[in-house]
């Protein structure tokens, strides 16, 4: 193994591994994972050497069967002072929101590589990466409403903003039924449904991560920051703050590193990102 494969699992958590799939490229395959899951991405996202993650699960027939219903059931029902109960519960979802979410922040693009079954919280998960792909053999459902909840770590907030059919999406979250890897490409949350199972789609995704790893890691992490930005703000908000971020980024050594390369016919090499500080 490499230095930088050897760093990379070196982000690996006690239920969540990271390995180097391919360069600048981390692979990270989930089992169980709920309360490590926001600090392997936030790790991820402060090394230099990844420019692009793959995210998969390490269960043969199984993206994620959604929430822990033992956990679930843990939680007392009734409190005799219900306002704090109720406190402490909004904690515990906020803190499960920014979890999932540390793959949205993550500065490189995620890309989804699902297969199997997907339920419920694997729609939260996979509504915050950048790329979705899902295997042919993907069953999805928001299986929310099924154990009386509205879906509240994600699903609700972002797959409207992702998905281009409205009404397919409310009937989803209204019923909890299943639907396929094709009607998810149909709707919008998978841009492409690999034939096969786990192996197949988890290859297309890291050739598709390795694609992206051999582009300047400035451009791309400024286009995710930007899509995002533009996603939450109009259109001429995003414009003017894209001007600003660009006066800055423009002035990058790897625009000249790309323009010598397509002079020279080479393949560009870029410079790794600088290493941020562990703690700001």
């Amino acid at each position: 193994m490499s230095d930088s494969g050897a760093a990379i699992s070196a982000l690996s958590g006690e239920f969540i591994k990271v390995s180097s799939s391919a360069p600048h490229v981390a692979l990270v395959e989930l089992s169980r994972y709920w309360t490590e899951f926001g600090h392997v991405f936030d790790k991820i996202s402060r090394d230099p050497t990844v420019r692009a993650v793959v995210l998969a699960s390490s269960l043969p027939k199984a993206f994620s069967a959604g929430l822990d219903l033992k956990a679930l059931g843990s939680l007392e029902a009734f409190a005799k002072e219900p306002d704090r109960h109720a406190l402490q519960l909004r904690d515990h979802i906020s803190s499960f929101q920014c979890c999932i979410s540390a793959v949205e922040r993550c500065s490189y693009p995620v890309i989804a590589a699902v297969h199997g079954i997907a339920l419920g919280l694997s729609i939260d998960i996979i509504c915050a990466c950048d790329i979705r792909y899902a295997a042919s053999d993907a069953m999805f459902s928001i299986k929310e409403v099924d154990i009386g909840l509205a879906a509240d770590i994600g699903t609700l907030a972002r797959l409207p903003k992702i998905a281009g059919n409205m009404s397919m999406v409310h009937e989803l979250a209204y019923t909890a039924r299943n639907f396929s890897a094709v009607d998810a490409e149909k709707m919008g949350l998978v841009s492409q449904v690999v034939q096969g199972s786990r192996e197949e789609v988890v290859r297309s995704a890291v050739k598709l991560a390795t694609a992206i790893a051999g582009k300047s890691p400035i451009a791309v992490l400024g286009t995710k920051h930007l899509l995002l930005h533009a996603r939450d703000h109009t259109v001429q908000q995003n414009l003017d703050y894209t001007a600003t971020w660009n006066s800055i980024m423009v002035q990058t050594a790897d625009m000249k590193e790309a323009l010598r390369a397509v002079k020279a016919k080479e393949k560009p090499h870029y410079p790794p990102l600088a290493k941020l500080p562990s703690k700001l």
